[in-house]
């Protein structure tokens, strides 16, 4: 497991565009029979995927980095499938994943395996764990189960949908939100105007991009704004006093998930378009 310690908004400003990439990018998810993950200071959320491809992964603690005996022992997990058919075995019980299927793992779940049907075309799962302070119990969301929201327009080139997965109102969690957002073809912009999350930090992971197409993620304060090229399937770490705003050169789609302190989905901090610079 690799660990991340972030900036505070005076270092930040001085970071050259390698040192921003390997403080905030993920770009090697989605290996074939591996579980790569990043630990990050900022509200110590694991981020990480797993590719089974003929084989079982079991999710297990480095004892290092977590100190723990099994991951799930003080952790809630959100997983979401983007690839082929696969199964998630939580203790002994099955989950059948679909593309787009979610799952949300409890605290104290302890033997964790990800499986894919066909290991010429596997299941792609990505995972985003924070602490968890009690134990909820293990459900599966459908893609037909989460609960869509429309937002944007043609205009202004970001008509999309949310599609929440992990939210409060249809399920209890300790911290964890998560979801996932899909661009209709023509628009660019995940969100705009740009926001913070005083309360709380935010993992975005970005799919569905072509290879020749990028999206331009901007971060850093208003006043001061920087940015990271991403690529297909990389995720990006977001501090809570960073804004957090992507643009790209094609519609694309990307799960977010946070943690922290307020687990109300509209809880953001909107900058105006005239302060960014």
């Amino acid at each position: 497991m690799e660990v991340r310690y972030s900036p505070d908004q005076n270092g930040f400003k001085t970071f050259s565009t390698e040192e921003l990439r390997k403080s905030f990018l993920i770009e090697n998810l989605f290996v074939k029979n591996k579980i790569p993950m990043v630990y990050s200071d900022v509200d110590r959320s694991i981020t990480g995927s797993a590719v089974p491809s003929g084989k079982k992964l079991k999710l297990i603690a480095t004892k290092k980095e977590m100190a723990a005996d099994q991951f799930a022992e003080r952790r809630e997990i959100g997983v979401i499938n983007i690839g082929d058919e696969g199964t998630v075995y939580i203790d002994g019980k099955k989950y059948k994943m679909e593309n787009c299927d979610g799952l949300y793992i409890g605290r104290g779940s302890k033997n964790i395996e990800f499986e894919s049907k066909n290991a010429s075309k596997p299941a792609k799962f990505y995972f985003v764990s924070y602490p968890a302070h009690k134990e909820y119990p293990v459900k599966h969301i459908k893609f037909s189960e989460s609960t869509p929201r429309h937002l944007g327009s043609v205009e202004t080139a970001n008509k999309r949908t949310i599609y929440q997965y992990i939210h409060p109102g249809t399920m209890s969690t300790c911290q964890l939100v998560m979801g996932l957002t899909e661009l209709e073809v023509g628009s660019v912009w995940n969100t705009m105007p740009a926001h913070t999350h005083q309360r709380r930090s935010e993992v975005y992971m970005y799919f569905n991009i072509k290879q020749d197409s990028i999206v331009l993620h901007l971060m850093g304060e208003p006043e001061e704004t920087r940015h990271i090229i991403i690529r297909n399937e990389q995720a990006v770490l977001s501090t809570s006093w960073s804004m957090h705003a992507g643009c790209g050169t094609q519609n694309y789609s990307f799960i977010w998930a946070m943690g922290g302190e307020n687990q109300v989905f509209d809880d953001m901090d909107w900058i105006p378009m005239d302060k960014l610079k």
